[in-house]
């Protein structure tokens, strides 16, 4: 790599003097559950800081993908605060996991599996490729080219995330576990997972393995890792920044999703610049990067 290009550090910290404005979805889920974020904050912080068989589970993983445990730490702080609360249990993750499991579970819409969905014509330029999280990218990009909000061979389509309208049989907006992960998420991240951590790969025509998966905290903080280390690697990649010692960074996109495509916008951006736009953090990697001597503490 060139001096022109060469790879600029993100140091740790927020960028923004305040929080950036937190959706109002979250806002309304929190109070419907007549809590607080701070309520909310304090009880994943707790678990956290209580369990100590995961938090070594946490700083093993981490170590396998040759990440800071902190960032794994700081995607459960951030998801358990605005998104959803936290079992005061980790034995409460186990248990559902196997529930998904007895009560079945498939990947359709309107009694059309996504594994026949997918055979159609337009999928065809994805065929070629064989690394999952290529794979499942290209298949949701043709569903947002050529499905999304569109009627196709006489059959209409919501004008919704790929995700949302195959991946989420239970209710709209649904993720699971310690990780939040998304159903389509695991299945872009299995053959990184099946390389480092030896797990199986998934299959998107089994979807009770897919969530026993992602509800099972062994096997899904792999999926968590896996997630934050394709953050690093495109921002590295594509924008040239290394985000690795910005947890608030990675726990931004690991609620945002994307980090390729923005990877290349902010790229595209700084373009021909001579001062570089660093990454910004959203409200939820704010609040990781304001909680990190807290997050440090764990480890």
């Amino acid at each position: 790599m060139s001096a022109a290009h060469a790879t600029t550090v993100v140091p740790a910290g927020n960028r923004n003097a305040e929080q950036p404005p937190i959706p109002g979805a979250s806002a309304k889920r929190t109070k419907k559950l007549n809590t607080t974020y701070e309520a909310k904050y304090q009880k994943i912080y707790t678990l956290l800081k209580t369990d100590r068989n995961l938090r070594s589970k946490i700083k093993s993983t981490a170590a396998a993908y040759n990440i800071d445990p902190v960032h794994i730490a700081g995607a459960i702080i951030g998801e358990h605060t605005y998104n959803v609360d936290a079992y005061d249990q980790l034995q409460t993750y186990y248990v559902k996991a196997i529930s998904y499991v007895k009560q079945g579970v498939s990947f359709e819409y309107k009694g059309e599996a996504v594994g026949d969905f997918i055979k159609r014509p337009e999928f065809t330029k994805c065929s070629g490729l064989s690394d999952s999280y290529s794979l499942w990218v290209c298949r949701e990009n043709i569903w947002d080219a050529q499905f999304r909000g569109k009627t196709v061979g006489g059959n209409s389509y919501p004008n919704n995330r790929f995700a949302a309208v195959f991946f989420q049989p239970f209710y709209a907006g649904q993720t699971f576990g310690l990780g939040q992960i998304s159903p389509l998420t695991a299945l872009q991240m299995s053959d990184m997972v099946n390389r480092i951590s030896g797990l199986p790969k998934l299959n998107a025509e089994n979807g009770a393995q897919v969530y026993k998966t992602i509800m099972d905290p062994d096997l899904s903080l792999a999926y968590m890792a896996a997630t934050i280390k394709h953050s690093i690697n495109s921002y590295k990649k594509y924008a040239d920044f290394d985000i690795s010692k910005n947890p608030g960074i990675t726990a931004t996109l690991y609620n945002t999703g994307g980090a390729d495509a923005r990877a290349r916008a902010l790229a595209g951006a700084n373009a021909g610049k001579p001062n570089k736009q660093m990454p910004q953090e959203n409200y939820y990697g704010w609040l990781v990067n304001s909680k990190m001597d807290d997050l440090k503490s764990l480890f």
